[in-house]
């Protein structure tokens, strides 16, 4: 059973003690600062009223891209698709269809990220309010507020590059019209939130949906390397692998269910869910019902064979049988088309678009039906070690090479028990280039439907080369321009605030 932070209360008491941040596409603009104190005189009085606020700062995470609809940015990736043109990502963001007017993904993710923005600005103006409370209770709790906003920030910086800061919430309407930031001063705001955080979490693994130092540190590493700062990101990342605090679990099927989830130590940070009040619905009914997610060939034909040669070059490779021999990854994240292990699923043909389709995250001894496997409560990992190893990785080939370190931590990744895939052939990725390519592919196969793979692809900076080489449904290949590694905000934002200058190139 889960003994989480979301136990604690329900997250709509929660939530109705703050000022609710309209989530409407229709509400003004400003909605979503919010500019009223709730009652002075009776909240901020004691430690209950610091968490329950805390708790509406982790609520914004739910409904935004940082819950289980991240993994649909699976299908703007050369990974997946987006059947239906669910949010935009197939039938206009992948054909290069996108601009102000376009709606969508770009707006939900910007509309959500500053009212959890939002959010963490009305708990950090008001929580020293709490004066009879522990001066540490509440120092930690900004810590985790600060986190949180990073977390929104980042994501933000990623889509749009230049935006508007908002260091504290908006005295009045017209104080929230101002212009955006340089995408540099976005990152130095993210890292000043980071490294409070890091001061002042504590240094413990994450068991409890708590955000700890590690969360932090995690997130910090993500941030430095796609500043391509290669030898703060080492750092970071051996900062985490010294502390002990986390390591690779050795069921990968399981990290991604409930059986696996309760005191994992690779996870380090996820959106949390409970049921019967809290469970993530939207991604059990659109990725296992509906199908609004399936992935493409190119995933399926990456991972290698179980002698850790691709499918092109080994002799245990059967086209008859796909599923025979594979990295055991591969069998995790696609399911079988035969549909022998998924009992009481729908069947494979349903909504069939590209004949790969998704296993992860579903588990296939519960039945594909609303009451049950879409009213799981399994959390959806925003952070785990696995991600901070290949980073690290990453990090120290740009930096200095190929090193039996570098390889030591991918094959910390590849050998876990449940897939125990064969060490890296270090006569055959012997330079900087070539396992530079290697490190890029055990990214692919390791982290498919965690929503990485579209972010890896632009600060690699080869998303106009690898998306384009994929297809739509009718055989049209996909369009990333230039341009297209960041959005344009939409025009309802731009008539809202007169400050605030389009996205170059649109």
């Amino acid at each position: 059973m889960k003994t989480r932070m979301i136990n604690t209360i329900t997250l709509i008491a929660a939530i109705s003690w703050l000022l609710v941040i309209s989530v409407s596409c229709n509400k003004d603009y400003l909605e979503r600062h919010p500019l009223d104190n709730i009652s002075s005189e009776t909240f901020w009085t004691n430690e209950n009223d610091v968490n329950m606020a805390l708790l509406g700062c982790y609520r914004r995470m739910d409904g935004s891209f940082l819950s289980f609809l991240r993994a649909y940015f699976e299908g703007l990736s050369d990974a997946g698709l987006a059947y239906w043109g669910f949010y935009g990502f197939e039938d206009n963001y992948k054909m290069g269809i996108i601009s102000p007017e376009s709606g969508g993904g770009k707006d939900d993710l910007y509309r959500t990220s500053y009212q959890g923005i939002a959010q963490c600005n009305f708990f950090l103006d008001n929580v020293d309010k709490a004066t009879s409370v522990d001066p540490a209770i509440i120092t930690r709790a900004k810590a985790e507020a600060r986190f949180l906003r990073a977390l929104f920030y980042f994501d933000l910086a990623n889509c749009f590059g230049d935006v508007i800061i908002y260091q504290t919430t908006p005295e009045n309407p017209d104080a929230a019209k101002i212009a955006k930031s340089p995408k540099a001063d976005v990152l130095k705001f993210i890292h000043d939130d980071l490294d409070f955080a890091i001061a002042n979490l504590p240094d413990e693994q994450y068991t409890k949906g708590h955000a700890v130092k590690g969360s932090a540190l995690g997130l910090k590493t993500r941030v430095l390397i796609t500043e391509q700062k290669w030898t703060e990101t080492v750092a970071t990342a051996q900062e985490i692998i010294d502390s002990g605090k986390f390591s690779i679990y050795n069921d990968y099927e399981g990290m991604f269910l409930n059986r696996g989830q309760e005191n994992n130590p690779e996870i380090m940070f996820s959106c949390q869910y409970l049921s019967p009040d809290r469970y993530p619905s939207y991604y059990g009914y659109n990725i296992e019902y509906a199908k609004h997610i399936f992935l493409l060939k190119k995933l399926k034909d990456a991972f290698e064979c179980t002698d850790g040669l691709p499918i092109s070059e080994s002799p245990l490779y059967n086209p008859a049988n796909t599923f025979a021999n594979r990295d055991p990854r591969h069998n995790y994240i696609i399911r079988n088309p035969q549909g022998t292990d998924w009992p009481g699923h729908y069947t494979y043909d349903f909504y069939d678009v590209t004949g790969v389709q998704n296993r992860k995250y579903i588990d296939p001894e519960i039945p594909g039906d609303y009451a049950n496997n879409f009213r799981q409560d399994w959390d959806y990992i925003l952070i785990r070690y696995a991600d901070i190893l290949l980073m690290y990785a990453e990090a120290k080939n740009e930096m200095s090479g190929p090193d039996q370190d570098v390889y030591k931590a991918i094959n910390a990744v590849r050998q876990r028990t449940s897939v125990n895939m064969p060490p890296v052939d270090q006569a055959r990725y012997n330079t900087q280039e070539k396992l530079r390519e290697y490190i890029r592919h055990e990214r692919f196969v390791e982290f498919p439907m965690e929503g990485i793979r579209y972010f890896d692809l632009k600060r690699w900076h080869i998303a106009h080369i690898e998306i384009p080489k994929q297809s739509n449904l009718s055989g049209v290949p996909y369009v990333f321009e230039e341009k297209h590694y960041l959005w344009p905000f939409s025009q309802f934002e731009m008539d809202a605030n007169p400050n605030l200058v389009q996205t170059v190139g649109y």
